[in-house]
């Protein structure tokens, strides 16, 4: 008896596409699995607690009274609308960015058993992350529009733009989640140090105090060489100032966003088959 070959039946190497692209491709494919993945997350975040997913807004409304407290009355600095809604938008949005990042670097990490097991695409673990962060961002949205009708921030028609600039900050987030989490499968230190960066970084972008009180040197470093601080401002110009970003801090974002996604998606693909060997 013999057995007739046919060249679907087998797997060429050498014939393998763009890792890139193939990635997309396995993305697309198994979206359902990404699905899944976000809605684990989601629910077991909240599912031991007994406050649930109020966790989500009761959490920003703690800082966010507690830096009122610290820096409205005892530094005394103002800002336009009143400091609780200024402060809790840009806490939003960096919890927003240090969360998912962690997230997506932890989640490749402790899931990587997972890989030994079965195929999935490496970078399911990074978009899950970004998903879950996402609903999360969304439901802080109630207490941020809340605290805004409390301080007499007016709520314009401005805020149906939240979606793009929400996207974009995600954008970047999982650009730099799938950065640091190449380097984290090659040097588990990185998972620490990049704790600690974070630290540093908030305190350099102005989330809990109005980019008007630094001085001019200060300012000029912390608005043209920090990426964040162009997130921050589309993220607060149509839900605080009520406005549209301008092309000045909006272009920077699209541009950053962009660029930072492709570097990440393109380091990560391209080293993610060696993960299941080092995880």
């Amino acid at each position: 008896m013999t057995t007739s070959y046919h060249p679907n039946l087998y797997y060429d190497s050498s014939a393998r596409g763009s890792p890139p692209l193939e990635e997309l491709r396995e993305v697309i494919h198994y979206r359902n699995l990404i699905l899944q993945l976000t809605r684990r997350d989601v629910m077991t975040r909240y599912k031991r607690s007994v406050l649930g997913i109020a966790w989500t807004m009761l959490n920003p409304l703690g800082m966010m009274v507690v830096l009122t407290i610290a820096f409205s009355h005892i530094f005394r600095f103002d800002t336009e609308y009143g400091y609780p809604a200024y402060v809790l938008s840009g806490l939003l949005a960096w919890n927003f960015f240090s969360q998912t990042t962690t997230a997506a670097m932890v989640n490749l990490v402790w899931g990587g058993g997972l890989l030994h097991r079965i195929y999935i695409p490496r970078t399911s673990f990074a978009l899950a992350a970004i998903a879950t962060g996402l609903v999360n961002l969304l439901l802080s949205l109630i207490p941020l529009l809340l605290i805004n009708l409390i301080s007499g921030v007016p709520i314009r028609a401005t805020v149906f733009f939240l979606p793009i600039p929400m996207l974009l900050l995600a954008a970047f987030a999982l650009g730099v989640g799938l950065l640091i989490s190449t380097f984290a499968v090659y040097y588990p230190d990185v998972a620490e140090m990049y704790g600690i960066a974070m630290y540093g970084w908030m305190y350099l972008t102005p989330v809990i105090y109005p980019i008007s009180i630094l001085p001019d040197t200060f300012r000029f470093w912390i608005t043209h060489l920090n990426p964040m601080y162009y997130f921050l401002e589309i993220y607060r110009a149509p839900i605080y100032y009520g406005k549209l970003p301008t092309a000045e801090i909006f272009t920077p974002a699209v541009l950053i966003a962009v660029i930072t996604l492709v570097i990440g998606w393109v380091v990560f693909t391209y080293k993610s088959d060696e993960f299941s060997y080092r995880i």
